[in-house]
């Protein structure tokens, strides 16, 4: 059986595996399930058992998942909810965090380029990732849990402007420019998609919502397919046109029945986080050069540096972004959550890597670093909490905007 075919058994086996450890594991301490995904894949793959190496077919899987995973991020956010005080304190924390990756990526990086590259990577806080441990533990309906999704969508959505801008091969003011159009012809989308009710598409929702036509569904995969792909046409990274089809598949829905709603969001979660999504972290983990990083004392140093760089950079921020009079503990979560990154940190490396700005070495303890923010900074953030249910909160504490799919 060749490399191709071997893939199609052993990367859904181990996506089968991942949750039974993380539900065993999980009875002594709560592990992210993304750990044991790219865990599994390392033992599997080429610095591993051998028993998978990676192939094109594969790498075509990974970028799928990886676009299905900024959609569901971009698909916990309420655009509206980011125009408040939690939504300027979200940005202005982020813009420190720019700041302070700058001054970072300054030391750290080999010239311009790999500085550059970097910095990016250094201010994205991983959305998608965390939202399972703040659902699980009760944060996520609290205030709480507003500022830390607030803070989560921004360190999603401004490094992708960043990599559109100065990562796109072309000069950044050529790159505004197109950026600007794709934000132009974005918004036009979401304005139409405002207007409504649309009734013809409550209609088609309902009528097959539990058929084989499954109009809701393919809608949504379509709107992922023509904002990926205009993302592409235009030089703009596809991660930016994949996470502004979540938002905008939000408010093209949003009037609906709530009830069908619940529905097509648990069809998504099962196409996203059944397929696409486990194979993205599994192909991460057999594409992930062990030996290499082992076999280099001074790269591998660097893997806790990394994480070290990225606590400091998104953490900072973290510990500040909090309403005033928030509690230390509060603080404390929230700047361990906002640290929390590995999506974009593997994307912007890749993107470095192959366009040979930044050494594989580099790249390798970037990914390394941002797995042991993964695999502790959740962890941490949750030690001595008791938020085993949602806490009470009024209009005025601005409830959590992010809300999970359920």
């Amino acid at each position: 059986m060749d490399d191709v075919d071997l893939g199609i058994l052993i990367i859904p086996l181990v996506a089968c595996v991942a949750p039974l450890l993380a539900t065993l594991v999980r009875r002594a301490v709560m592990v992210p399930l993304v750990v044991f995904e790219i865990a599994l894949g390392m033992l599997v793959g080429p610095d591993g058992l051998g028993w998978v190496s990676e192939t094109a077919f594969m790498t075509t899987l990974s970028q799928l998942g990886l676009a299905m995973l900024f959609f569901m991020a971009g698909n916990e956010i309420d655009p509206t909810a980011l125009r408040g005080r939690t939504g300027r304190r979200s940005i202005a924390g982020w813009a420190l965090s720019a700041a302070l990756a700058v001054a970072a990526a300054a030391v750290l990086g080999d010239g311009v380029a790999s500085a550059a590259i970097i910095a990016i990577a250094l201010t994205g806080t991983a959305l998608g990732t965390i939202m399972p441990a703040l659902r699980d533990s009760g944060i996520a309906r609290t205030p709480l849990g507003a500022t830390i999704g607030a803070a989560g969508a921004i360190g999603e959505f401004l490094p992708l402007v960043a990599v559109s801008v100065l990562l796109s091969g072309r000069q950044p003011v050529v790159g505004v420019i197109v950026l600007c159009l794709f934000v132009a012809i974005a918004a036009s989308a979401f304005w139409i998609a405002s207007r409504g009710p649309h009734q013809w598409l409550r209609r088609m929702v309902s009528a097959t919502l539990h058929t084989s036509g499954q109009f809701g569904v393919r809608f949504v995969v379509l709107l992922v397919a023509a904002l990926v792909c205009l993302a592409l046409a235009l030089g703009v990274d596809f991660l930016l046109g994949a996470f502004t089809a979540g938002m905008l598949a939000r408010v093209v829905l949003q009037d609906g029945d709530p009830e069908e709603l619940r529905v097509i969001e648990a069809k998504l979660d099962s196409i996203a986080f059944g397929f696409f999504v486990p194979v993205f972290f599994v192909t991460t983990g057999i594409s992930f050069p062990l030996a290499r990083l082992l076999a280099d004392p001074a790269t591998l140093v660097l893997v806790p540096v990394f994480a070290g760089v990225m606590l400091l950079v998104r953490g900072i921020p973290g510990l500040l972004v909090p309403a005033p009079g928030t509690t230390l503990s509060d603080r404390r979560t929230a700047a361990l959550f906002t640290a929390t990154t590995l999506p974009l940190v593997i994307a912007v490396t890749q993107i470095g890597a192959d366009q040979g700005l930044l050494e594989e070495s580099t790249a390798a303890a970037m990914v390394g670093g941002a797995m042991l923010t993964v695999l502790f900074f959740p962890l941490l953030a949750l030690l001595g909490r008791h938020d085993e249910a949602p806490a009470a909160t009024t209009d005025a504490d601005a409830p959590f905007p992010f809300e999970a799919h359920e």
